[in-house]
């Protein structure tokens, strides 16, 4: 599991240190428009916007921003029609990769991917070939500095969560993505302010690679996750504790 959350924690960071709001905006909108065209513009009652919505707010998305998608997915605002698209493969070292993607247009974002995991030193594969190393589940990182282990592990438990695991330098909640929002609500009324939150694919285990090959396979993440169709990247790679991807 720590492969995965890891990596989206240092996204995440790295997302704010390169200032790609612009584009993670872009991406956190098709997301909600998608959610608004096929459950309604309903937050209440369409728990896929639910959860796209918080994690617009996550990102400090202004709410004309989230109220446009939302009317451009119940057809209120003339928008793009998105086919929702997952890529699987392997990366270098034979890890496991899975890639969400919404596109306007299948067959260029298809070769896209296709190229990346080529360039990379992978292959994409079959539907099927690696999704089974899978579940869905939310992942919810809190910086492990700033609070005490078992304070985290009673409140987050108490909201619902299924695990508490230390990785690094964060605490990773996990939970269904049924309880996310329930959870992600609870900490932060509880004085807990996250890291990173998503619900997305987490490896049931995850594969070790050296330091070259781990450096290899998050650059060609990297490239994927920098795609402009693709939503997200999960990976069944372990990212060592005191990894540096500079070094």
């Amino acid at each position: 599991m720590s492969g995965h959350s890891k990596w989206a924690t240092i996204r995440h960071k790295k997302g704010a240190a390169d200032a790609k709001r612009g584009k993670i905006f872009t991406k956190l909108i098709k997301e909600i428009t998608v959610a608004a065209r096929l459950g309604g513009g309903d937050p209440e009652s369409n728990p896929r916007l639910r959860t796209a919505v918080l994690k617009a707010r996550a990102a400090n998305m202004p709410k004309e921003n989230i109220d446009r998608g939302i009317k451009k997915g119940t057809g209120e605002l003339e928008g793009v029609d998105y086919i929702e698209i997952v890529y699987e493969g392997y990366g270098p070292g034979g890890v496991a990769i899975m890639v969400e993607a919404l596109t306007d247009n299948r067959n260029r974002t298809a070769a896209d991917v296709r190229s990346i995991f080529s360039k990379g030193g992978g292959n994409l594969g079959e539907s099927g070939c690696v999704s089974y190393l899978f579940q869905r589940k939310g992942v919810i990182a809190y910086d492990a500095s700033e609070y005490d282990e078992e304070q985290i592990f009673e409140k987050a438990l108490e909201a619902g969560a299924e695990d508490v695991e230390l990785s690094g330098d964060v605490y990773e909640v996990t939970c269904s993505p049924e309880s996310f929002e329930t959870v992600v609500n609870f900490m932060e009324e509880a004085g807990f302010k996250h890291e990173n939150a998503e619900v997305s694919m987490v490896p049931d285990a995850t594969v070790s690679l050296d330091h070259d090959g781990t450096a290899k396979a998050l650059r060609m993440i990297e490239n994927l996750d920098d795609h402009d169709d693709v939503q997200e990247v999960s990976s069944n790679i372990d990212i060592p504790d005191d990894f540096d991807p500079d070094a």
